[in-house]
């Protein structure tokens, strides 16, 4: 590992200010920290986010649950809030790595990093959300672009994320043994009207809503609507976990 200038920012313009090409912003730490150290990534500059206190935190008001992005993966699983109104997303939480994890990763670095296979894009697209940043408001449609990639701009600190609460909602994964993360997620959530929302993680370079699944549900919420949506192999991801034509199947069987 190579040699950088440490920084604890207390507020979001320091942080903000002291951000360059060079630099990174560090929350849990859990894909930057390994990264540094196999030398797979240098920076001038570590910026620490976590002694900023209004990053942090859960609200309900209304049919809204926002979290701080610094918020750890644990505080979401373990919230009585998030429990009562959206089940679903404490169950997410809990699914993330192991204990460790868990205890260091945190929502905003999951979503800011959006790694292929992570389970909060997901639900960040099933759920409707708002993703607040120091300078804007972005929607998660046009929040997450491709592989380790989102429309976040230098210096632009993810401050919370907003989830509308649906009335119905489930996410079921088929975690990679070793890692827990997604060999398929799939994050369905039902709303008012009888809208459904179908996100689907660990398939392609980056979560996304599957408009035919989606489709198909809202026009008739059972399993015999989704036996006949056909789910193309084409575009799929394929390595050593599984095939393109199995997350196919997979993502067909666990929606």
């Amino acid at each position: 590992m190579k040699n950088f200038d440490y920084h604890s920012p207390k507020e979001v313009k320091e942080a903000s200010k002291l951000a360059s090409s060079k630099s990174v912003f560090l929350a849990g730490g859990m894909t930057t920290i390994p990264s540094m150290k196999l030398g797979l990534a240098t920076y001038k500059d570590v910026i620490n986010l976590k002694g900023i206190k209004k990053l942090s935190g859960i609200k309900v008001s209304g049919k809204v649950v926002k979290i701080g992005a610094t918020t750890q993966h644990a505080e979401v699983a373990k919230s009585k809030e998030i429990k009562k109104s959206i089940p679903s997303l404490a169950a997410l939480a809990e699914g993330i790595g192991d204990p460790q994890v868990r205890n260091r990763g945190t929502i905003g670095g999951s979503i800011a990093n959006n790694d292929p296979a992570a389970d909060y894009p997901s639900a960040c697209l099933a759920l409707n959300a708002v993703i607040n940043t120091n300078n804007r408001s972005i929607n998660a449609e046009n929040f997450f672009k491709g592989m380790y990639e989102t429309s976040l701009k230098s210096g632009e600190i993810i401050e919370s994320i907003e989830f509308e609460i649906p009335s119905k909602s489930n996410y079921q994964k088929l975690p990679n043994p070793a890692s827990r993360y997604a060999v398929i997620g799939v994050y369905v959530a039902r709303y008012k009207g009888d809208n459904v929302n179908v996100a689907v993680t660990g398939a392609k370079s980056c979560a996304y809503l599957d408009k035919n699944l989606s489709d198909a549900l809202s026009k008739d919420f059972s399993t015999s609507s989704i036996n006949g949506v056909n789910i193309s192999s084409k575009g799929l991801n394929s390595d050593i976990h599984a095939s393109a034509d199995y997350r196919a199947n997979m993502i067909k069987v666990f929606c």
